[in-house]
């Protein structure tokens, strides 16, 4: 089974937000879309803008954690990583993303297809796909 496989099951666009974006709108960004993560792309949302990160509901608490309430009004870039981006295609197999996000101790992870953001798969979209294989066979 490929990641391009639940990307066609699971038809909710990848929610995105801008590096220059604060903590506290991306917190309320992650609420009202219903996702536990946000894909970052450099200063604005547009489509045109690189990828440059992810931000998540442990994100947020991290911030808060270390700097209070206060944190929420900084800016997203100041805590996405600076290593490379963990990313993965469509055609990658769930095995090599699951793996992926155990390397790197993430439970999101961008898909990008020929240089263009084409959704997110999370662990549950992995966990849910090989639970309904099971079912199936």
């Amino acid at each position: 089974m490929f990641v391009g496989d639940i990307l066609r099951t699971h038809r909710a666009p990848a929610v995105t937000i801008g590096s220059s974006e604060t903590v506290s709108i991306a917190a309320n960004l992650m609420y009202a879309s219903n996702v536990g993560a946000l894909v970052v792309r450099n200063v604005s949302r547009s489509v045109d803008a690189a990828v440059v990160g992810m931000f998540s509901e442990r994100d947020v608490v991290a911030v808060i954690a270390e700097r209070g309430t206060g944190g929420l009004a900084a800016k997203i870039a100041q805590f996405i990583s600076p290593r490379p981006l963990v990313s993965c295609t469509s055609q990658h197999t769930l095995t090599e993303v699951e793996h992926l996000m155990a390397r790197h101790d993430v439970r999101h992870i961008p898909v990008i297809d020929n240089g263009r953001l084409v959704g997110v798969v999370s662990m549950r979209d992995i966990s849910l796909a090989f639970e309904e294989a099971e079912c199936a066979a």
